[in-house]
C-alpha cells in the first residue's frame, strides 16, 4: 500500500482528523511542562481508535515528544529519583502487559479515577499542613513507581500518578519537567517492543499516521515551553493540582 492508501484505510472523517490533531497538539503542550492534560488526550484518541488501539497510536508520538523534552530540559533532571523509580516502573509495565488483555476499559477507567482522586486528596492534605520536607518513606516511592508503570502500559495514563509524586517531593518547576521527561522517555522506549510484538498495536500503518501528526506535536511543545517560562513555581503547583483533579473527574464520569 502507498502512503496515501494507508492513511485512507483509517477512514477518518474531517472531524476526527481535527480531534486527533488537537489531541497531539495537547500532547506537545503536556510534554513541554503543561502537565495534567494527558487524560484529555487519551479520551480523544480512545474515542476515535478504540481503547487498546489508541495506546499504540499514541506511544510513538509520546516518544517523539519525550525526545524534545529531554533535549530542552536535560540539565534539570534529578537522576537520583529516576534511578529510584525506574525498576518499580518496569515491574508495573510488565504487570500491565500481563493483565492488559483481560482488564476491561470500564474497570480500568474507574480504578484510575479512584487513584487520581485519592492522590489529589492526599496532596491537598500535604499542601494544607505546609510541610517543606518531602516524604522519605521508600514504600511510597516504590508504590508510586509501580502505579506509574502499570498505568502507563495499560492506557498511557501515568501522568496523574507521576504529577502527584513530583508535587509531593516538592520539585521546582524545571526539575519537575526535566526529571519527568527522562523518566518517561526511558520507560516509553521500554514499552515499545511489547506494543509491537505482543499487543501488536504499533505497526507500519500506525507509524505512517504518526508521521502526519508530528507537526502538531512540535507546535504544541514549543508553544507550551514558551508559556511555562511565565508560570511561577507556586502557580505551577496549583495549576497541576487543579487540572489533575479535573482529569480524575472526567475519567470517573466518562
Amino acid at each position: 500500500m502507498t502512503y496515501l492508501q494507508i492513511l485512507e484505510s483509517y477512514n477518518l472523517t474531517a472531524l476526527q482528523w481535527i480531534a486527533i490533531s488537537f489531541a497531539v497538539f495537547l500532547l506537545g503542550l503536556s510534554k513541554s511542562g503543561i502537565k495534567g492534560i494527558g487524560i484529555i488526550i487519551v479520551v480523544i484518541l480512545a474515542f476515535v481508535f478504540g481503547e487498546k488501539a489508541s495506546t499504540g497510536v499514541l506511544l510513538p508520538m509520546l516518544i517523539f515528544a519525550d525526545i524534545l523534552a529531554v533535549i530542552y530540559y536535560n540539565r534539570h533532571a534529578d537522576w537520583g529519583i529516576i534511578k529510584k523509580l525506574i525498576p518499580w516502573m518496569i515491574i508495573g509495565v510488565l504487570v500491565g502487559v500481563w493483565v492488559g488483555n483481560d482488564i476491561s476499559a470500564y474497570v480500568f477507567k474507574k480504578l484510575m479515577a479512584f487513584i487520581i482522586i485519592i492522590s489529589v486528596i492526599i496532596m491537598l492534605f500535604i499542601e494544607r499542613i505546609k510541610s517543606s520536607k518531602p516524604p522519605s518513606n521508600k514504600l511510597f516511592s516504590y508504590g508510586m513507581g509501580f502505579l506509574a508503570g502499570f498505568t502507563t502500559m495499560i492506557g498511557n495514563l501515568a501522568g496523574p500518578v507521576s504529577n502527584i509524586y513530583f508535587l509531593t517531593m516538592r520539585f521546582p518547576k524545571n526539575e519537575f519537567i526535566g526529571t519527568a521527561a527522562w523518566l518517561f522517555f526511558i520507560i516509553n522506549i521500554f514499552k515499545l517492543p511489547f506494543h509491537i510484538f505482543i499487543w501488536k498495536t504499533v505497526s507500519i500503518d500506525s507509524l505512517v499516521l504518526n508521521s502526519v501528526l508530528i507537526p502538531a506535536v512540535i507546535i504544541g511543545f514549543f508553544l507550551g515551553a514558551y508559556i511555562v517560562t511565565f508560570i511561577s513555581n507556586n502557580n505551577y503547583r496549583r495549576f497541576i493540582l487543579i487540572v489533575t483533579a479535573i482529569g480524575g473527574g472526567i475519567m470517573l464520569f466518562s
